[in-house]
């Protein structure tokens, strides 16, 4: 999307968030889980922190974009938030190199 908008905030974890808030009419998502293929990046977990969202599950760790790269130690979502990581992380990343291979 964010090709395709000329937006890059436009990643999927903004959309889907974004879609959350306005399907619930709620600016905090405490019960709620976003699942996602690769880890968020710092912008992105700002969101999810904002959000007060409860969980956040994703599966391969991005080494170049991911918010772990910005954040370092320190712990970027809302102090709440349960964090699960590795979650089918080969077919993640496989997922991620063929989606970019076929773009290429």
């Amino acid at each position: 999307m964010t090709e395709r908008l000329n937006d890059p905030t436009a990643h999927a974890e903004m959309i889907a968030l974004t879609a959350a808030f306005n399907s619930l009419g709620s600016k905090y998502l405490p019960e709620g889980t976003l699942y996602v293929t690769v880890e968020p990046c710092f912008m992105c977990a700002g969101a999810a922190y904002w959000s007060k969202i409860g969980k956040v599950v994703y599966g391969a760790d991005d080494e170049k974009n991911g918010y772990k790269k910005t954040a370092g130690t320190n712990w970027p979502f809302h102090p709440k938030t349960e964090l699960i990581r590795g979650v089918m992380k080969e077919e993640c990343a496989q997922l991620m190199k063929d989606f970019f291979k076929s773009k290429r």
